[in-house]
């Protein structure tokens, strides 16, 4: 299979309009527009039933202590850990994109609903933001589709975000309820025909952006 986008070309830096989150001059950082990007895709193995959308930045860091503190920087050498921006599942397979802003135009504090994507009977899972946002009062919520970037602005390390579209042999996914992406990579094992990745880079540390 392949995957692109109209948004950036692959590996590029991914637009502020797509990320949850962008500089500014008075508070260092704010939130950005979000725009669910547009994503095509093509070459569909034979007996494809449905599709799966994961983003994922693997490049967060595994421990806080020195996130978006002024002053100090979050080492590039720290041990990652993913984060999924975006978990979808049973898009039909006679849909070949989704249009930019389809599942997303601004940020949603405590989380847009889901799982329902609306869109030909796909679902949406919980992003990552969730568990980020748990402790929040203002914040805290379920969180699911399309979030974007928003990586700590002082990070030393440029992350990464990578989209990848799986095709299944199967309609429905055997997830319910508000899963997580790491239920729906433990639901797609054996189920997987093809996967197409594509991917841009995003920080919000002024010595990378």
């Amino acid at each position: 299979m392949r995957l692109t986008s109209n948004g950036w070309r692959d590996g590029e830096r991914i637009p502020a309009r797509y990320a949850a989150g962008k500089p500014d001059a008075q508070s260092t950082v704010t939130f950005s527009d979000n725009v669910s990007p547009q994503l095509s895709w093509s070459e569909v193995p034979k007996g494809t039933k449905s599709f799966v959308l994961l983003c994922v930045d693997p490049d967060v860091p595994s421990r806080g202590d020195d996130v978006n503190k002024p002053g100090r920087e979050v080492p590039a050498d720290l041990p990652r850990v993913d984060f999924f921006h975006w978990v979808m599942v049973d898009l039909p397979p006679n849909i070949g994109s989704l249009a930019e802003g389809a599942f997303s135009r601004g940020f949603t504090p405590r989380g847009k609903a889901g799982p329902d994507a609306q869109h030909h009977g796909a679902r949406h899972g919980l992003n990552d933001y969730t568990g980020w946002f748990a402790g929040d009062a203002q914040m805290s919520g379920q969180y699911h589709g399309w979030d974007g970037p928003f990586p700590p602005f002082n990070d030393a390390r440029l992350h990464r975000y990578v989209f990848t579209l799986y095709a299944l042999d199967i309609e429905k996914l055997p997830v319910e309820g508000s899963f997580t992406g790491v239920h729906v990579r433990d639901a797609m094992r054996g189920h997987v025909l093809d996967e197409a990745s594509f991917s841009g880079t995003y920080s919000l540390n002024p010595r990378l952006a």
